[in-house]
C-alpha cells in the first residue's frame, strides 16, 4: 500500500481524502501542522513515498516547508493550495514541488498524480541491475537503479520531475527535444496550461549540475524548438 503524508490544517478536508484514498490502496497520515509533519518525516521519513502539502498552515508558511522538506528528504511533494496564482505555483516548483494541485479539485485527479508520482519509483526498483551510465566527457554517472545521478562523482540532489527531466534529455544527448515531447514523456509533470513550467525546472537543474544558466555548457535552449543536451562527445 502507498503511504501518503499530508499537512493539512483543514480536519474535515483530511477525513474526506483519508476515506477516499484508502479506497485505492493508499493510506494517509495527516498532521494540522508543519511542525507535526516535520517531526514524524524526521522520525521516519523512509516510512512514506510522497508528501501532499497545504500552503496555508497555522505555523508556518507552506512555501517554506516545501523547501526544507526538499532539501532533507528524497520525497516527492505535491502542493494542495487554494493559493493558485502563478507565482506560488512557479515558486513552488523552484523550491522543490513536483506537482500542483489548487483546491478545489477532485479527488480522482490527486489519485492520479500521486499514482504518477510513484509509478516510476516504483518501477526503477524493479529493474534489473546494470542500468547505470558514465559520461566520462561530462563527468555524469547515472544509476537509474537508485535514481541516482553524480556529476564528477557527487551526487546531485534532484527531485522526480528534476530527475525524470534530466534523464530524458541525457538519453537524448545530441537531439533537439521539444516542450510538447517534454510534457507527453514525464509522467511526473502535469503543468501543461503553464508555458514556463519545463523552463522553471530546466533552470533548477542547471544550477544542481553546476551549469552556467546564462552560458550553458550542458543544457542548452533551442529557440523555437526546446533543449538540447550537449557532452564533450557532441
Amino acid at each position: 500500500m502507498t503511504k501518503v503524508i499530508m499537512i493539512e490544517d483543514d480536519k474535515e478536508i483530511a477525513e474526506l481524502l483519508k476515506e477516499y484514498l484508502y479506497k485505492f490502496n493508499i493510506e494517509l497520515v495527516n498532521f494540522e501542522t508543519a511542525e507535526g509533519g516535520l517531526n514524524a518525516l524526521k522520525e521516519n521519513a523512509d516510512g512514506f513515498d510522497l508528501l501532499i502539502l497545504d500552503l496555508t498552515l497555522p505555523d508556518s508558511d507552506g512555501l517554506e516547508v516545501c523547501k526544507s522538506v526538499s532539501q532533507l528528504y528524497a520525497l516527492p511533494i505535491i502542493i494542495s493550495s487554494a493559493r493558485g496564482d502563478y507565482s506560488d505555483i512557479v515558486t513552488g516548483l523552484e523550491i522543490g514541488a513536483d506537482d500542483y494541485v489548487a483546491k478545489p479539485y477532485n479527488p480522482r485527479e490527486l489519485v492520479a498524480r500521486i499514482r504518477a508520482l510513484t509509478r516510476r519509483k516504483a518501477s526503477n526498483k524493479s529493474n534489473v541491475a546494470g542500468n547505470n551510465e558514465v559520461d566520462n566527457g561530462g563527468g555524469f554517472e547515472i544509476d537509474e537503479n537508485k535514481m541516482l545521478i553524480k556529476k564528477n562523482g557527487k551526487t546531485v540532489d534532484l527531485t522526480s520531475a528534476e530527475y525524470e527531466l534530466f534523464l530524458l534529455l541525457y538519453k537524448n544527448k545530441g537531439n533537439v527535444i521539444t516542450r510538447d515531447y517534454i510534457l507527453e514523456n514525464i509522467k511526473t509533470m502535469s503543468y501543461e496550461s503553464i508555458d514556463r513550467t519545463v523552463d522553471v525546472l530546466i533552470g533548477r537543474i542547471r544550477k544542481k549540475i553546476g551549469d552556467d544558466t546564462r552560458n550553458p555548457k550542458y543544457i542548452k535552449s533551442i529557440r523555437g524548438y526546446g533543449y538540447k543536451f550537449y557532452s564533450d562527445e557532441n
